[in-house]
């Protein structure tokens, strides 16, 4: 069984932050393999001061909705202050850091640079260099793995809270290693201290690890979700519901106008590598399509280690906009100087190869990227590939 960074340090690291004032960047879904939260593990140790928490987006509580602002409140369970890094604050300010003399950040990352953690992160560590206050990042396992990569690296005109480092859409890094990488490229780099995980090798998926999967969201609902989610994400910029406001968000794609049975016919005549259709019919509760019965499809995973998600999801754009040309279109276009599914996709690229018929184009370029990435990436990989 893998053990966790955090576990790593409570049980033998425990020397970097005996006797300090420590803050800690987390919220209650980040528990060790026991299931019990980090925030309880740290507040009840007597050997360092717990004195602030921050939360990143969803808060402290995870109860937030995607995109909606968290106030700074007062912690109840543990009558802390909880600092909001997602509200007018990303970044945590002086004063928020005040009188600390080490920040542990201790988020989960699913494996795509959409997932807003990863970001909260790099903001925390440079406000940490350029302050002089010593970071320490307890490492936690990409669950979809550290092998996959997929998709191009981000164009930094296009930099945004869903994109803000140069990673590839599927970047197959652990928290850790994304600190690392990050850390490097501050103007002011922090004193970074990564705590290492036991016994995980990149090749593994989370079911791999003997960790329990614990969702880190409120639409982060399983493994399968984690692994469809770096292409289905996209078509948060497109006029489709992907299941927000259902009990299976990312895991579902349609809308009112599409029929069920044809599009599940034509995703599955693409044979997708790992993942096959099912039709379905939903009313999501709110976001796109709210009280509306869409037709669309349920995206299955039957072979994760096979599983191309990225390439899935652009195909599959490029199939809708086919298949529904009358009725499909992407979002902002006429309201936003970039649309959101630039933000998403790190580039103009792919929607404009959408909308001429080239999706495929936009994967061909982005296999160059990669290759350079793969090499850029070797210094601040933690772990080896098992064998």
């Amino acid at each position: 069984m893998s053990q966790l960074g955090v576990e790593q340090l409570l049980q033998h690291r425990r020397d970097l932050l005996k006797g300090r004032r420590v803050g800690l960047v987390s919220n209650y879904t980040v528990t060790d393999s026991g299931f019990r939260p980090v925030i309880r593990l740290f507040a009840e140790s007597d050997d360092w001061h717990l004195t602030k928490l921050f939360g990143p987006e969803h808060g402290v509580k995870n109860s937030a909705k995607e995109g909606e602002e968290v106030d700074t409140t007062v912690d109840e369970a543990t009558g802390l202050p909880a600092y909001s890094l997602y509200g007018p604050h990303k970044k945590p300010t002086p004063e928020m850091l005040e009188g600390l003399d080490v920040l542990v950040i201790d988020l989960v990352d699913i494996g795509a640079r959409y997932y807003t953690n990863m970001n909260t992160l790099a903001y925390c560590m440079e406000a940490c260099g350029e302050l002089g206050l010593p970071c320490v990042v307890p490492d936690r396992p990409n669950p979809i793995n550290g092998v996959t990569r997929e998709g191009n690296i981000l164009d930094p005109a296009f930099t945004s809270f869903v994109g803000m480092h140069l990673i590839p859409n599927r970047h197959g890094l652990t928290m850790g290693e994304l600190a690392g990488f990050i850390n490097s490229r501050l103007p002011s780099p922090c004193e970074l201290t990564v705590v290492e995980m036991t016994d995980w090798t990149r090749d593994m998926l989370l079911t791999d690890t003997g960790l329990p999967f614990v969702p880190s969201s409120p639409n982060t609902t399983s493994l399968d979700m984690a692994l469809l989610y770096p292409g289905t994400c996209f078509f948060e910029g497109v006029n489709v519901s992907l299941g927000r406001g259902t009990v299976h968000p990312f895991e579902y794609v349609g809308a009112p106008y599409m029929k069920a049975h044809v599009l599940t016919d034509w995703f599955n005549a693409q044979e997708f590598p790992g993942v096959v259709a099912r039709p379905i019919y939903f009313v999501p509760t709110y976001s796109q399509y709210t009280g509306e019965l869409c037709e669309g499809i349920s995206l299955h995973v039957t072979a994760a280690r096979s599983m191309e998600p990225v390439r899935m999801g652009v195909v599959l754009l490029q199939g809708l906009a086919e298949l529904y040309e009358q009725d499909f279109a992407f979002l902002g276009l006429d309201k936003t100087a970039k649309p959101f599914i630039d933000l998403l996709a790190g580039t103009s690229k792919l929607r404009t190869y959408v909308q001429a018929g080239r999706a495929l184009d936009y994967l061909d370029e982005a296999e160059g990227d990669l290759e350079q990435f793969n090499q850029e990436i070797k210094p601040f990989e933690l772990y080896a590939t098992q064998g």
